[in-house]
């Protein structure tokens, strides 16, 4: 999904200059594009931002824990929120997911509702949550790994398409970025997307 968002980013000819956080340095290299390496849990002080978009997260299985799935998808994420919000950032994208509920007995879901609340106490004066459903796609091209539940959940899905609510069938990656970047450019406010509304946000002439 972050890889998604980065192109988007790149291909924008309003945006100067782009800066990514990450662990490992991506294999991509672009005139508007500066690549820290980090411990997010030791943040440097960051560059001068206007907008910041957060995709990072894992899942249970490969963090190991559930101390480790909170330390990159919630801590992480939220120091990541603070240290551009200091260094002037004033709008804010989030991949969250559907579901998310911070009152919620799934844990996963749990995590991401407490992102979500987090998030809202920092200030940002345009705040966009986006709640993909399952995401169609291979998981290696958007660097992640494989899960053979949700291949197997994706061919049901394609499957069962017309049957089943748009808000809970497969979203392609791309959509979900499209949706998020432009409602974050173009809006003010606190925003939600539905896995449904992007879907039909990715079918409007761009």
């Amino acid at each position: 999904m972050g890889r998604e968002i980065l192109q988007g980013l790149l291909a924008d000819k309003h945006i100067a200059a782009v800066h990514t956080l990450g662990r490992r340095e991506l294999p991509l290299a672009h005139p508007k594009l500066t690549q820290h390496l980090v411990d997010f849990s030791a943040l440097p002080a960051l560059p001068k931002v206007h907008e910041v978009y957060l995709a990072l997260g894992t899942t249970l299985k490969a963090a190991g824990s559930q101390a480790a799935f909170r330390a990159l998808d919630l801590e992480a994420n939220m120091a990541v929120a603070r240290a551009a919000r200091s260094q002037g950032a004033t709008k804010l994208g989030v991949v969250s997911a559907l579901g998310a509920d911070s009152h919620s007995t799934v844990f996963y879901n749990r995590v991401k509702g407490e992102l979500e609340e987090g998030l809202a106490q920092l200030g940002f004066s345009t705040l966009v949550f986006a709640r993909p459903s399952l995401l169609a796609g291979n998981r290696q091209s958007l660097g992640q790994p494989a899960r053979v539940g949700e291949k197997l959940a994706l061919a049901a899905s394609r499957l069962w398409a017309p049957l089943i609510p748009r808000n809970y069938r497969a979203i392609e990656a791309a959509a979900v970025a499209h949706a998020l970047l432009q409602t974050v450019q173009g809006s003010h406010g606190d925003r939600l997307l539905s896995s449904g509304e992007m879907q039909r946000m990715s079918l409007l002439p761009r």
